[in-house]
């Protein structure tokens, strides 16, 4: 008899129901300057952090950090986004 415990198809990744990648990737590119992807991923204190050196560099420094980090995102498959950003919480990069 198979072992049907082994089958991918039916089974449900955790990864997958609250995964955030593609939000958080746009996000980071489009309004980089305000780190709304920073509060997406439950990071609060770095959004703040992220807002107030956005004011401090008129958003110049915080909108190429912010596509970095979006394309970094959007680079990443969907599990090991949610391993690194949502369930091990790197805050940076």
């Amino acid at each position: 008899m198979e072992n049907l415990s082994h089958t991918h198809w039916n089974d449900p990744h955790p990864y997958s129901e609250s995964n955030k990648r593609l939000a958080a990737g746009i996000l980071a590119i489009v309004l980089g300057p305000l780190g709304i992807h920073k509060f997406l991923l439950g990071y609060t204190i770095q959004g703040v952090l992220w807002l107030i050196v956005s004011i401090a560099t008129f958003g110049i420094l915080t909108a190429l950090v912010g596509i970095i980090e979006g394309i970094i995102y959007l680079s990443k498959s969907d599990e090991e986004f949610y391993n690194t950003y949502q369930l091990h919480k790197k805050k940076w990069f």
